[in-house]
C-alpha cells in the first residue's frame, strides 16, 4: 500500500516498500524520454517519463503544463503513482489505445490522465513541479524524425541519451521500425547508452531446424549499432544465389534490437535443407553502405 504526505517543510515523502523515502524534485527527478505527438488517426498521444535517480519518485509531485505563445498556460496535475528508480512511466489519455498499437511490456506503467494537445507540426512539452517550477522543456519538431521516414503517423521520437540535455535537437530521433516505431514503458530503441563500439550482428543459432519440434525452429538476429539512424535490408539467398526470403525491407533500426526468422521463404513454405547466406545491407541517409554476411544451414 502506498501512502504519501508532506513534511512541515513541504518536502514530499513516500512510503515505498517499507521505507519512508523523500521523492525527487526539480533538482533530480523525472525527465522526458519519449513522445508520440503524431498518432495514427483515432489513436492517442503519449508522453514517456524516466526516473534516472536511485530513489522512487511520486508522479503527483509533477504537472504537465501547456505552452501557449511563449508563456505557461494550463496546468495538468498528474495522479499519484510511484515511479521506481531507473524506470519509466507513460502518460496518455487512452491506455488501451497505446497498449493496442505498441508492444507494451508493462501495462501497469501506462497512466491515464489529461494532457495538453501536441500539434503535429511541432510544439513544446513542459514538465513542472506541483509548485510551478519548470523541470524540463522539450521543443519538439518533425525534423527530429529520420529524414528518410515518409510516413510519420504513429512514430514516436525517442531520447538518445539522458546524459545530454533534454532540449537538444540531436538528442531525439525516430523510434526504430523493428521496435514497432515506439517503446512505451521500456528502454528506447535509439538509446545511446547501450551502444557497442563497432557494428555487430549475432545469430542465436547457425543450424535452423524449422520442423515444429520445439528445437531450433527459429533464429534471432540480434544487433548492436555504433550509430543511430541506420536502415537495413535483410535478405536470405540460397546456394545458387537466388533470393528466397526477405526479413527486413528498408527497416529503420534502433541502436539495439533483434529480427526473427522461422526458416520460411517468401512464398510461405519451409525452405529445403541446405546452406543459406543472410545478407544484411546497412545504409544511412548519406548513402554510406555496409554489407554483412552470415551463413545459416537448414537441417532436419
Amino acid at each position: 500500500m502506498l501512502n504519501c504526505f508532506k513534511t512541515k517543510s513541504c518536502f514530499p515523502v513516500v512510503f515505498w516498500m517499507g521505507l519512508w523515502v523523500a521523492t525527487a524534485t526539480a533538482q533530480g527527478g523525472l525527465t522526458p524520454s519519449e513522445l508520440l505527438f503524431q498518432p495514427r488517426s483515432g489513436e492517442a498521444e503519449y508522453v514517456e517519463l524516466y526516473n534516472p535517480t536511485d530513489g522512487p519518485v511520486n508522479l503527483a509531485d509533477y504537472h504537465i503544463v501547456r505552452w501557449i505563445g511563449d508563456t505557461l498556460g494550463s496546468h495538468y496535475p498528474l495522479p499519484i503513482y510511484i515511479v521506481a528508480p531507473h524506470d519509466f512511466v507513460v502518460l496518455t489519455k487512452d491506455a488501451t489505445s497505446v497498449a493496442t498499437q505498441y508492444a507494451v511490456k508493462r501495462v501497469s506503467k501506462l497512466v491515464e490522465c489529461d494532457l495538453p494537445p501536441y500539434p503535429n507540426g511541432g510544439g513544446t512539452l513542459i514538465l513542472a513541479t506541483a509548485e510551478g517550477e519548470v523541470v524540463e522543456r522539450l521543443d519538439y519538431t518533425p525534423l527530429m524524425h529520420s529524414p528518410l521516414l515518409r510516413n510519420k503517423n504513429g512514430v514516436a521520437i525517442e531520447r538518445r541519451s539522458f546524459e545530454r540535455p533534454c532540449n537538444e535537437v540531436s538528442n531525439w530521433f525516430s523510434a526504430s521500425s523493428t521496435a514497432g516505431y515506439g517503446t512505451p514503458t521500456y528502454a528506447n530503441s535509439q538509446s545511446t547508452e547501450l551502444l557497442a563500439e563497432e557494428t555487430a550482428f549475432s545469430l542465436s543459432t547457425t543450424l535452423l531446424s524449422p520442423n515444429g519440434d520445439g528445437y531450433e525452429d527459429g533464429l534471432t538476429i540480434g544487433y548492436e549499432l555504433a550509430e543511430e539512424g541506420l536502415y537495413a535490408q535483410m535478405e536470405v539467398y540460397d546456394a545458387h544465389g537466388n533470393r528466397v526470403a526477405r526479413l527486413a525491407n528498408n527497416a529503420l533500426l534502433g541502436t539495439h534490437g533483434e529480427v526473427g526468422w522461422d526458416g520460411h521463404g517468401d512464398g510461405g513454405a519451409i525452405l529445403p535443407m541446405g546452406r543459406y547466406v543472410l545478407y544484411i545491407n546497412l545504409y544511412d541517409q548519406h548513402g554510406t553502405r555496409q554489407v554483412i554476411k552470415r551463413t545459416v544451414s537448414i537441417v532436419y
